[in-house]
């Protein structure tokens, strides 16, 4: 029988006495109707009360246990060897609350198989040489630094040639199949769909990370973000986005509070970044994420040049109307009539 608080009832101006509203409520439960004004604070809170909370993923921590997964799952017992990064908070497939990040694993002769989804997908290539994604009948070639959009509905495989593992940071917008469950996946007839060698530095589905680090380095100021769009300048997808960073040594970034949350990886470098009242310390290829509206800024220590990889929801909350910046005028955000 539903029944409400002591702190529920306290906060009501009640006309009826406490067994009245109670038996109310449980007259309710047979309508499968529920009172909004015993959860009115919960459901329209003054300020994003997001659920998942800032963390750290230390590669060097995780690296062994990918390695020994290579070992013991096969790539067609796993048909994606990842281990998914899910947030303390919530689980999977929930990095942030809106955003999904794995890593992957792919060994030498091995092929993941051909398959396509509704989700959109962008890679960060960590570590590895010989490796290679086949996206719709093009086939690119992975280089540490890069990144490879796998766009919705493309049939997508990927493998690796030579020796040593392939590893990768993926980043997809799973987290919205939960809110929308609409999701479709299909399976290839073959492990590998059709496909021809493409010229990765004119692929547009791929951003190379020496092309990148030269826009990053040729810019001015201690801290630059450049984000990565498409030739026509709009964002690599509906719902993701992505940028790349950098931090001279010694100095820091701006501190920002913003509606997107995202998550970070760390290309080069070494540092802190301060999550609210957290300092989460980091170096070369570790991940961490910020959910929304958490203030944070980046310090990069003494001696070498910070260079960081991000993905967000930014796309996806600036289409909504959802995406806000703390400082900006709310008045700004009124929709016109």
């Amino acid at each position: 029988m539903a029944t409400l608080t002591q702190t529920e009832l306290k906060s009501l101006p009640l006309h009826g006495t406490k067994n009245e509203v109670n038996e109310l409520l449980s007259n309710l439960e047979a309508t499968h109707t529920k009172p909004l004004w015993a959860q009115m604070n919960k459901l329209n809170p003054p300020l994003p009360n997001p659920t998942a909370i800032p963390y750290i993923w230390q590669y060097d921590n995780i690296r062994p246990h990918l390695l020994r997964a290579g070992e013991l799952i096969t790539e067609k017992q796993a048909e994606r060897r990842v281990l998914m990064l899910v947030n303390p908070a919530r689980e999977a497939p929930f990095t942030t609350d809106t955003v999904y990040a794995g890593l992957q694993l792919v060994m030498p002769n091995e092929t993941a198989p051909a398959h396509r989804h509704t989700a959109f997908a962008m890679r960060f290539i960590i570590e590895g040489q010989g490796g290679f994604t086949a996206v719709h009948g093009r086939r690119i070639k992975m280089q540490r630094g890069d990144v490879i959009l796998t766009p919705t509905w493309n049939w997508h495989d990927h493998g690796k040639d030579g020796s040593g593992p392939m590893i990768w940071l993926d980043g997809l917008d799973l987290p919205n199949f939960v809110h929308f469950p609409l999701h479709f996946v299909e399976h290839y007839q073959s492990p590998r769909y059709p496909a021809e060698d493409v010229d990765t530095s004119a692929s547009p589905i791929v951003f190379p990370w020496a092309r990148m680090k030269a826009t990053l380095d040729s810019a001015d100021g201690n801290c630059v973000s450049k984000p990565y769009l498409k030739e026509n300048g709009s964002d690599v997808s509906k719902t993701l986005g992505g940028s790349a960073e950098r931090v001279d040594s010694g100095t820091s970034s701006a501190a920002i509070r913003e509606t997107a949350s995202c998550v970070y990886h760390v290309i080069e470098g070494s540092g802190y970044t301060q999550i609210n009242d957290q300092k989460f310390h980091w170096k070369k290829s570790d991940t961490f994420c910020i959910p929304s509206w958490h203030k944070y800024q980046h310090f990069a220590e003494s001696g070498e040049t910070v260079y960081l990889y991000r993905f967000d929801d930014k796309p996806m909350l600036k289409s909504l109307g959802f995406y806000r910046v703390e400082g900006v005028d709310p008045e700004s955000m009124v929709t016109a009539q």
